[in-house]
């Protein structure tokens, strides 16, 4: 391309947090272009650099961030030493932003409608009250929200993830923007939702010819979604080119690691592989070990409670069944409400079933009393998708490893602190973590903090609530082989609950897909994977970034 077409072009940028002594620079020298109606990812995990690079094009950087040298053009126009004003003026108009969380961006107090009003006003494109409501409901409905006109009124929490994001992308393309910032904007979603919702940018900005600067740590969403690659480590470009020159031939060893460590990758490479070697058959799995846990038509209903004292019964859980061998892993998966997160509190007994039973090791569980279900923990434990959650801030990791032998009244304090040792070292974390707090580990560290606790009573039975779908690709890459390390180790059995059937790929012996509460399809993963029997599996394995990309098996 000339240069004549370049949009946005960035040279030797550099960023730096802190003041005066306490100065750090975080992005070091960082130059790309960005042409007409192009889109361009930027890859890397987190803490690489690439959502500091993009805010700070828009003069968004946080707290201390600023900008200490180089240049940031658009159309040739120079924006690091723009006015606060113009900057303000440039917003929307020119280049429009759609953040990473959806509720965290948008106001809780504030209706949708109230805040795309906003956005109509700020940006200049109505003044009249009744052009800005017409605005509003368009820039609803090109954001392909149905019903535009009642979903004004509605509040965040009325929406789902995905009607959210939807909104933020109306919100960020109202004006017709030359150059739209995509910051994540589907990595919290359902792998069927993020396929809608990027399809859905994808017809707008090639409706408007808007470019598009998309960031991600997910190198098979990038392939597919951009026409060039700019991979980042520690704030600096370590390669960048044509998305499939960069996946059919890295250069660089963190490129290399990027494409070996995506989940959506994987799986491309292991089912060209399945279909190479003609490898179809149904595996013994199912039959050569006897289960561990049993599932048999388990029900769950709630009330949902109507006008004045009347309720209605929601069906969450309908009839579900399945068996897990030991030493093997269970993925169910399912998108978001397909009820699968309940079925795992049911298993732990953090919920009672309205009717059906649950195994566990041949033992009914669903009417043990409150001993009963407290030994079972011993033999059962969790492990759940915010290790940040879920561990106690105020706490020391020792203390909160060590924290389950307590309660079981395992050993003394002596030997309670040689097995947080031991399971940091199971881990491969240091044992001088056990003197330190949550908040002073990466997300990574926590979740394998989190694993170690669940290991502490020795139990044999593992449940995994998404467990790895907040996690950096290199990071998931790594829970993933500990995990699978783990259970070779010490014969562990998972449950694994999630709605990415590329992780499920990579890691699972067996997976059954939940849709509105019930089982739908079960089977082995190579069976599944080669031959769906439902359209909604279908659909599911559809939606698995990068699946269309065309890689080798190895």
């Amino acid at each position: 391309m000339s240069t004549e077409e370049t949009l946005l072009s960035v040279r030797d940028l550099k960023i730096s947090f802190g003041k005066g002594k306490k100065q750090r620079e975080v992005v070091h020298g960082v130059s790309f272009d960005v042409y007409a109606g192009e889109t361009v990812a930027i890859v890397g995990e987190s803490g690489s650099g690439k959502s500091t690079t993009a805010t700070a094009v828009i003069d968004l950087l946080p707290g201390t961030g600023e900008v200490t040298s180089g240049s940031v053009k658009l159309n040739g126009r120079e924006l690091t030493t723009l006015k606060r004003a113009d900057m303000e003026r440039l917003r929307g108009r020119e280049i429009g932003y759609v953040p990473q969380d959806p509720m965290s961006n948008l106001n809780p107090v504030w209706s949708i409608g109230f805040q795309v009003k906003e956005t109509v006003k700020a940006n200049g494109l109505a003044s009249s009250r009744r052009d800005v409501h017409k605005m509003a409901v368009e820039v609803l409905q090109n954001a392909g929200l149905a019903d535009a006109e009642r979903r004004l009124h509605q509040f965040p929490h009325q929406f789902s993830g995905g009607m959210r994001q939807r909104a933020l992308i109306g919100i960020g393309l109202a004006a017709d923007p030359k150059l739209l910032i995509a910051d994540e904007p589907t990595s919290a979603l359902d792998v069927t939702v993020q396929k809608v919702i990027l399809d859905h940018l994808a017809s707008l900005t090639r409706e408007k010819g808007t470019s598009v600067l998309f960031i991600t740590h997910d190198l098979g969403l990038a392939a597919e979604r951009a026409d060039r690659i700019i991979v980042m480590n520690r704030g600096e470009i370590v390669e960048s080119g044509p998305s499939r020159a960069i996946l059919e031939n890295p250069q660089h060893p963190y490129t290399q690691r990027l494409v070996a460590a995506a989940p959506s990758l994987a799986s491309t490479r292991i089912q060209a592989s399945v279909v190479a070697s003609g490898e179809m058959q149904q595996t013994s799995v199912l039959t050569e070990h006897a289960p561990v846990v049993e599932v048999k038509d388990l029900v769950k209903e709630y009330q949902i409670r109507g006008g004045g004292l009347r309720s209605t019964p929601f069906r969450a859980v309908d009839g579900v069944s399945f068996q897990i061998p030991k030493g093997k892993t269970l993925a169910l998966v399912g998108e978001s409400g397909s009820g699968k997160s309940t079925v795992a509190k049911m298993v732990l007994q953090l919920e009672k079933p309205t009717s059906g039973s649950v195994l566990i090791e041949g033992r009914e569980t669903t009417s043990m009393t409150r001993q009963d279900v407290f030994s079972l923990r011993s033999r059962m434990q969790p492990v759940f998708q915010d290790p940040y959650g879920s561990l106690d801030p105020m706490r020391s990791l020792g203390a909160l490893i060590a924290e389950p032998l307590k309660i079981h009244g395992v050993g003394d304090a002596a030997s309670r602190r040689a097995r947080v040792y031991e399971l940091l070292e199971q881990v491969a974390l240091p044992k001088s973590l056990a003197e330190r707090y949550p908040n002073e580990l990466s997300g990574g560290q926590r979740q394998r903090i989190a694993v170690a606790r669940a290991l502490a009573l020795k139990p044999s039975i593992i449940v995994l609530d998404e467990a790895v779908s907040a996690l950096d690709v290199l990071v998931q890459d790594q829970i993933l082989t500990l995990l699978s390390e783990l259970q070779a180790e010490l014969d562990l059995t998972y449950l694994f609950i999630t709605h990415d059937l590329a992780v499920v790929r990579v890691a699972a012996d067996l997976v059954a897909v939940m849709e509105k509460g019930r089982v739908v399809e079960q089977g082995t993963v190579d069976r599944v994977f080669a031959n769906p029997e439902q359209e909604y599996t279908q659909r599911l394995l559809n939606a698995i970034p990068g699946k269309d990309l065309k890689l080798g098996a190895a």
